[in-house]
């Protein structure tokens, strides 16, 4: 057995879970996620407040689908009961964000300003001028638009100037020496 694969997933108190026709959907607080379950040889099992995957072979790819549907389902199951969120740090001289409805303002050192504008079930927060905290239900969609904030301006190793994670670390490179 996989070792994440056959980890039992268990549902909170006022979370549910339905698997019918190869898509599950798990509904919370927070909302609704549905997956397509694409592989024909794993199975999912509700059977009160645990989902079970199993899976029908031990081919190379059964296993890694079994393991990779199962991590799928519990992210869900996290995201509809507590959410997920990333803190953005904004780092540079005059470097700053504002927020205008669901349109995050960004001045990054371009000429001009750059406009981002947050998907459907994602919250962007300016926390201060120099912070964004984006946050959402859905794992994947909070770190792909977190990522595509942070490649507006990848930060530099010299200054560390432009757009990182919070908890990051930018290796710093040593400038130039003075010569002789």
């Amino acid at each position: 057995m996989s070792r994440i694969g056959r980890l039992p997933i268990k549902l909170g108190e006022k979370t549910t879970a339905k698997f019918e026709n190869g898509i599950i959907t798990v509904t919370g607080p927070l909302g609704t996620l549905t997956q397509a379950i694409e592989n024909s040889k794993i199975s999912v099992a509700i059977e009160g407040n645990i989902i079970t995957v199993t899976r029908a072979s031990e081919v190379k790819e059964v296993k890694a689908a079994h393991g990779l549907y199962r991590a799928l389902i519990q992210n869900m199951v996290t995201g509809v009961e507590k959410g997920y969120e990333k803190s953005l740090i904004i780092n540079g001289v005059g470097y700053k964000a504002t927020a205008q409805g669901n349109k995050i303002v960004l001045n990054v050192g371009y000429s001009h300003t750059v406009d981002v504008i947050a998907p459907e079930g994602i919250k962007v927060d300016v926390v201060a001028p120099t912070e964004l905290k984006v946050s959402g239900i859905s794992k994947e969609k909070v770190g792909q638009f977190a990522a595509e904030i942070k490649a507006i301006r990848k930060p530099e190793p010299y200054h560390g100037y432009g757009i990182r994670y919070k908890d990051e670390t930018i290796i710093r490179k040593e400038g130039k020496t003075a010569g002789k």
